[in-house]
């Protein structure tokens, strides 16, 4: 049983996918809804999502440690909370029958919306292959967590900095890693039957937070602890660039929607208590 809940604020279970029980700051709008993705009747992970562009602005999970493996055979979801007709908060598989989609459409991505376009192909920003448990992976495969990727760039620059996540978190990261993956928008959308649809993301970005991490990693790994980011053009030549959280920080407030206030982490995801740290 797949749940979600559009929500205010984030309830107390959700808030754990969190530094610090704390969203990313500076990021609000009328047209950004609060999802708290839930699976077999446990939260998983959260999303702001824009129900005009028809994108998720960012998902954030705490990463679980895993050896990469993929989810097989799930079925597409949606979200019915998004729905202009009242409907329970059971996110669902996309029915098989043509038509069916009128009462949701209008607030978020259909398959329909991906199944003619030659350059994109749908991109998780909560990907399954950072997640252990199969409910965890089978979780991310809603389109409230989906943004179009240049295919180049998903299965090449993108996919790496995801392998190369995960092997840093698995290895050095002792505690628990929270992570918030989003995206800027360009300006094009992609369109179905002359409308426009999805929004295509300009860049796509990715922060984590791991306070309690090994201090005795090798210095290029260390360095990158406890905080650090990365943004890539969203083209099937884009490259993966690494930064600080605060660079990329910088960077949004420059190329997206986010007020000056903007944070990614709680107080930039600076450590509160000294017994995290392992010498």
């Amino acid at each position: 049983m797949v749940l979600a809940e559009v929500q205010e604020n984030f309830s107390p279970e959700c808030r754990e996918f969190l530094f610090m029980g704390t969203p990313p700051r500076g990021l609000e709008g009328p047209t950004l809804k609060k999802i708290c993705q839930w699976y077999n009747g446990k939260a998983r992970y959260i999303t702001l999502y824009d129900v005009v562009n028809h994108i998720p602005v960012y998902s954030a999970y705490t990463f679980k440690r895993n050896d990469g493996s993929k989810q097989v055979d799930v079925p597409w979801m949606y979200e019915p909370q998004l729905s202009t007709v009242a409907a329970h908060r059971e996110m669902q598989p996309f029915p098989l029958e043509n038509g069916i989609h009128d009462s949701f459409e209008d607030a978020q991505a259909v398959l329909e919306d991906y199944s003619n376009t030659v350059k994109f192909e749908r991109g998780h920003l909560n990907p399954d292959e950072h997640q252990y448990l199969l409910d965890d992976k089978a979780a991310t495969y809603t389109l409230t967590n989906i943004v179009p990727q240049a295919r180049e760039f998903n299965i090449g620059q993108w996919k790496k900095h995801e392998h190369i996540l995960r092997r840093r978190l698995n290895n050095y990261c002792r505690g628990t890693a929270y992570v918030v993956t989003g995206i800027t928008t360009s300006g094009s959308m992609i369109r179905r039957h002359n409308t426009y649809r999805v929004a295509i993301p300009s860049y796509l970005w990715s922060a984590y937070c791991c306070v309690d991490y090994d201090h005795n990693a090798p210095f290029e790994e260390r360095a990158k602890f406890p905080a650090f980011a990365v943004h890539g053009l969203n083209e099937n030549e884009g490259e993966v660039v690494e930064m600080s959280v605060q660079k990329l920080e910088g960077f949004l407030r420059k190329n997206t929607y986010v007020d000056e206030s903007f944070q990614i982490f709680y107080e930039d995801c600076v450590p509160t208590d000294t017994s995290f740290m392992h010498f």
